[in-house]
């Protein structure tokens, strides 16, 4: 009975240490860095939650509180109002890719377009001194991280809030 108990507080304890090193969902892990305060409350406000928290894989170009502070003032807030959670769906599943998309993958992309969730196109950018992005707006987003591991899917992170059409 001992060896069973254990061999039974081990297993636990191994589950625990595999629960606490293996990745959460994108959600949980943008929610774990206040970082991406602003854009963890903007997936909230538009019911993504449940989206970006399942099966994937998605890659998704996760905006800064600085990013989304770049912002014309009140823009964040005007998106966040109830009456405007289309608009604010439009331009956070902007903001993702279909698939897994890792930092190695982009450089035979340059130049080339990827189609986000929402529809739209982004134009990835490849420069020696690292990789962007050229939104419909035409205006240019550095990435500034990459690779966050996620259990659904990559977060890379970015300085500007990618606008569509």
């Amino acid at each position: 009975m001992k060896k069973f108990f254990a061999l039974g507080l081990t297993v636990a304890m191994l589950s625990t240490v595999v629960a606490q090193t293996s990745p959460g969902t994108i959600v949980d892990v943008a929610a774990g860095n206040s970082t991406f305060g602003t854009l963890v409350a903007a997936v909230k406000a538009a019911d993504l939650v449940g989206t970006l928290s399942g099966k994937g894989p998605f890659t998704v170009f996760a905006p800064t509180n600085e990013a989304f502070a770049k912002l014309p003032a009140g823009t964040v807030d005007n998106l966040l109002k109830p009456e405007n959670k289309a608009a604010l769906v439009k331009v956070l599943t902007y903001h993702v890719v279909a698939g897994n998309v890792m930092a190695k993958d982009v450089v035979g992309l340059n130049g080339k377009k990827v189609k986000t969730v929402q529809g739209g196109e982004l134009t990835v950018i490849v420069l020696d001194s690292g990789v962007g992005l050229l939104d419909e707006m035409d205006r240019f987003t550095r990435v500034t991280a990459t690779d966050v591991a996620a259990s659904n899917g990559v977060i890379h992170v970015i300085n500007n809030v990618l606008m569509p059409k």
